[in-house]
């Protein structure tokens, strides 16, 4: 999954911790699919990490 545009990877997070939030209600917290969904979710937060960062030394140098 390839994300140039930050506002639409942020969409995407808010999206993902919803989805989250209704696993963990429905399948627990330690389940296979709950532990999925967060490892997805670390994902698309590491790459918006990445990009704000790039977009700072861009505006900054």
């Amino acid at each position: 999954m390839l994300f140039t545009d930050i506002e639409n990877l942020e969409k995407k997070i808010k999206q993902f911790k919803v989805i989250l939030h209704q696993t963990v209600k429905e399948t627990g917290l330690n389940s296979l699919e709950t532990v999925n969904c967060s490892q997805q979710l670390d994902q698309l937060i590491l790459i918006h990490q990445k990009l704000s960062y790039e977009k700072k030394i861009e505006l900054c140098c």
